[in-house]
Parts: C-alpha cells; sequence; structure tokens
C-alpha cells in the first residue's frame, strides 16, 4: 500500500503538475518566510541570530501546521489521512512544472523568437537574461532542469521516504511522515531560495538557511547522478560520457551540491554548461562543465527533461525498494 501511494503521489505530479485551483503548501511557506522574517528582524539584534531564529521557527510551524492537519484528519477518517498526505506529497514534487517551464523556453526557441525565449528563460533562473544568445539561452535551460532534478524532485522523495522509516518506533501511518519530511525539505529549500543570497541584506541573515539547505541536499545530490547515467543509458545517451564528466567537473561548481547532477548531465548530453553569467550587471566567472563536442541546442532541453523524469523515477524506485529491506529487517 506505501509503495503505491508514493507512485501516486509521483504521477500525480508527473500528469498533472502543482494544483493551481489549491493553496499551495511551498506557498504558504513561502508567506510564512516572509511573516518570521520580519518578526524576527524588528525583535532580535543581530542579523545573524534574527536568520537562524527565522530559520528554526519555520520548521517547527512547518512540521506542527502538517502534524496536526494529519493527526484531525485521522480523527475524521483514516482514509482521508492518507488520501490528505498523498496530496501533499504530491505538491512536495516539482518535475511537471520544471518540465513545462522549460519547454516554454523550447517551444519560444523553435519559434525563433529569442526575445520570447530569454523572457521564458527569465522565470526559472536567477541570471540576467537579456544578453544571452541562443546557446546561451539553451543553456541556461538545461542547468535549470539539471540543478532543480535535485531540489525539486530527488531530494523530497529522499527525505519523505527517509522519514518514514521512523513509524514503527513513533506508531503512526507511513505515508503522514513521508509527506511531512517532504514539506520539511522544501521548507529549507525555500528558505535558501529566499534568504541564501551573498549580498547585504541576507549574507548573515541567511547563513543559516543556506547552510542546512546544503547539508539537507549533501546526499540526494550525490545519489542522483547514479540513476541519471542509468537513465542515459536507457535513453541511449552518453552514459560513458556522463560518468567520466561526473568524476571530472563536479567539484567544479561553486555549490557543494549543483555540480553533480549537472556535470552528470553535461556528460550524457555531450555539451558544455557552466560558464561566465550575469548576475546583478557583475560578471560571475562559473567554470565550464562538460567538452565542448558539440553546439548546445534547443532540443537537448527536452533531452534533459527526459533524463529528470527516468533519472527521479529510477531513483523513487531505488529508495522504496531499501526501504522495504530496512523494513522487513
Amino acid at each position: 500500500m506505501y509503495t503505491l501511494q508514493v507512485l501516486t503521489a509521483i504521477a500525480g505530479d508527473y500528469l498533472f503538475g502543482d494544483p493551481r485551483s489549491l493553496p499551495h503548501p511551498v506557498r504558504l511557506i513561502g508567506r510564512l518566510c516572509t511573516i518570521a522574517e520580519r518578526f524576527s528582524r524588528a525583535t532580535v539584534p543581530g542579523a545573524a541570530i534574527a536568520g537562524a531564529l527565522t530559520t528554526a521557527a519555520v520548521l517547527v510551524v512547518t512540521g506542527l501546521t502538517l502534524t496536526l492537519t494529519l493527526w484531525a484528519c485521522a480523527v475524521v477518517s483514516p482514509l482521508l489521512a492518507d488520501i490528505v498526505a498523498v496530496i501533499l506529497l504530491y505538491t512536495s514534487v516539482a518535475a511537471h512544472d520544471l518540465a513545462a517551464h522549460s519547454r516554454a523556453v523550447y517551444q519560444r526557441l523553435i519559434a525563433d523568437d529569442l526575445d520570447g525565449a530569454r523572457q521564458a528563460v527569465a522565470m526559472i533562473v536567477g541570471r540576467d537574461t537579456t544578453r544571452l544568445d541562443r546557446q546561451g539561452i539553451c543553456r541556461a535551460a538545461v542547468e535549470t532542469v539539471a540543478e532543480n532534478t535535485v531540489d525539486g524532485v530527488t531530494a523530497p522523495l529522499f527525505w519523505g521516504i527517509g522519514f518514514s522509516l521512523l513509524a514503527v518506533p513513533i506508531g503512526t501511518d507511513p505515508i503522514a511522515l513521508t509527506a511531512i519530511g517532504a514539506l520539511l525539505y522544501k521548507a529549507i529549500n525555500t528558505m535558501d531560495s529566499m534568504f541564501g543570497y551573498k549580498n547585504e541584506n541576507y549574507l548573515e541573515f541567511g547563513r543559516t538557511a543556506a547552510r542546512l539547505d546544503d547539508l539537507a541536499n549533501f546526499l540526494p545530490a550525490r545519489l542522483t547522478p547514479v540513476f541519471l547515467i542509468l537513465a542515459a543509458a536507457i535513453q541511449r545517451l552518453d552514459w560513458r560520457g556522463a560518468i567520466r564528466i561526473y568524476r571530472r567537473d563536479r567539484l567544479g561548481h561553486a555549490s557543494p551540491n549543483s555540480g553533480h547532477p549537472e556535470a552528470t548531465v553535461a556528460g550524457a548530453l555531450g555539451v558544455r554548461l557552466g560558464g561566465p553569467s550575469v548576475y546583478f550587471d557583475t560578471v560571475v566567472d562559473k567554470p565550464w562543465l562538460g567538452d565542448d563536442r558539440r553546439a548546445i541546442d534547443a532540443e537537448d532541453i527536452l533531452r534533459a527533461n527526459r533524463l529528470m523524469y527516468l533519472g527521479a523515477l529510477l531513483f523513487a524506485i531505488f529508495l522504496l525498494g531499501c526501504r522495504a529491506v530496512v523494513m522487513e529487517g
């Protein structure tokens, strides 16, 4: 039953994406982050301490709210609690929306609408896109898909399924713990995206959130390439190149985690990712990942999406298999 529940949540995201008609938990977490930041900055001296307290408060409130919500549902009906938990887990996975946003870039490119493609890719990257050429647009979209395979798909599944192992000692429903674990990860990731800027306003305030996000992504970022390589082999891409570039370039990224999936995807596609980028009118000289065997093109966006979908599914099946072994042991 548990495996079917998790796979149902994944299938829901793959098929439908985020439910636009319902209040999205991650958007609610974002609002909570804004409220907590405003309160802590007004009441706590020192940006670093205020940021640490904000991080702790968001996690505690998120965890308690989810726990009470699922408990209240279970009081009404255990089936209702299971349904709500599956829906919550479904909202924590973002493969469909990531693919949809990157496909929007692809569609503008094949229509030769470079201005439209720049605007579309600006929706999913933090860099200045106004001066990107065609290859720069393709590279930005593929990098985002590669990096967010971890943030948006495999890491929430890793922590969600990992949390489910506590079901027996705690004596509760494993799917409820899976939803809580996945959304606690999303809270960490949301705080990093909101507070993790290296500027005057957030350098100290966002340090705890950024470090916690690095820690939460450490294992998922290093496991995910294994399944991207398997996906590349199944899809008849260059899986040997993926292994070679992963081993050579994974530590070249400024982030301790992002280089692992990006290097793997670069090797599988036989293209270069990374390189100099403009952020807030400042050129950041990022290292190249991969070999310049051929020019990157719009079709690589679709190839990266297919790698993400299959790699993440294989990752989930692996985690579910590991959980089954542990539970039987």
